[in-house]
């Protein structure tokens, strides 16, 4: 563990799946039984905000509720109790990582809680419905919200930081993530390239295999704790 400094966690929908949180894409392609190019798309919002914005209102109370399992608390325990700085770049779009009283988190897919003002950019937090009607609080302009989720087609968030991050850092973990859909599918080889430890933790072995170091199977609930517990024991001897 004190070889560690800076530690990347990368974490996908297998994580969340343990809280009860169906994966958003399914296997025939739908998103939450609805087609991608009505609900995911910039050209959706612009045709039908009204639409759109139902989508993302009725994911709200089940995401609301929905509890951080183990490994988001394994991950919230690495942060608290190591000496390294440990940053959470995730693709989920639910607050869990946060529930779980995790910091330094990066939402590259944006957050469901969250929609952003496309006349000033100011981003309004807040669960309730928001709809064609929602004044900015910032601007005052009214139906001038989108949900602050990255649609398909739209660059990710916080890109320049996570390139820094992913140079830095000498240890690298995926969760529950896939690793096929580009680019966050080559955040493991650009951490690779610049020396980093890199672990994968999915329910089997992802295509993107060739550059990870070390792969464990199984649900992350049950093999990250384990796997946090070694590295801090291996710290305190």
């Amino acid at each position: 563990m004190n070889k560690y400094q800076n530690i990347v966690v990368l974490t996908g929908a297998g994580i969340s799946a343990e809280s009860g949180l169906a994966t958003f894409r399914s296997s025939n392609g739908l998103w939450n039984n609805h087609r991608v190019e009505d609900v995911a798309t910039i050209e959706a919002f612009q045709r039908n905000p009204a639409y759109v914005h139902d989508f993302y209102n009725e994911l709200k109370p089940e995401i609301l509720k929905s509890q951080p399992n183990s490994a988001h608390l394994s991950l919230t325990r690495l942060q608290h109790e190591s000496s390294a700085k440990v940053s959470i770049i995730t693709q989920n779009v639910d607050t869990l990582h946060e529930k779980a009283g995790s910091e330094n988190i990066y939402h590259i897919h944006g957050q469901i809680n969250q929609s952003v003002c496309l006349n000033c950019g100011y981003i309004l937090e807040s669960w309730n419905d928001i709809n064609t009607e929602t004044i900015c609080p910032q601007c005052q302009t009214c139906g001038m919200m989108k949900p602050n989720i990255v649609f398909f087609g739209e660059a990710l968030l916080y890109m320049d930081k996570v390139e820094k991050l992913l140079r830095n850092c000498d240890l690298f973990l995926s969760v529950g993530t896939s690793g096929v859909v580009f680019p966050t599918a080559s955040f493991v080889q650009t951490a690779k390239y610049y020396g980093a430890d890199t672990y994968e933790f999915n329910l089997e072995i992802t295509s993107n295999n060739l550059f990870f170091d070390h792969h464990i199977v199984g649900k992350a609930g049950e093999t990250l704790p384990n796997f946090v517990d070694n590295l801090l024991k291996k710290r305190e001897n």
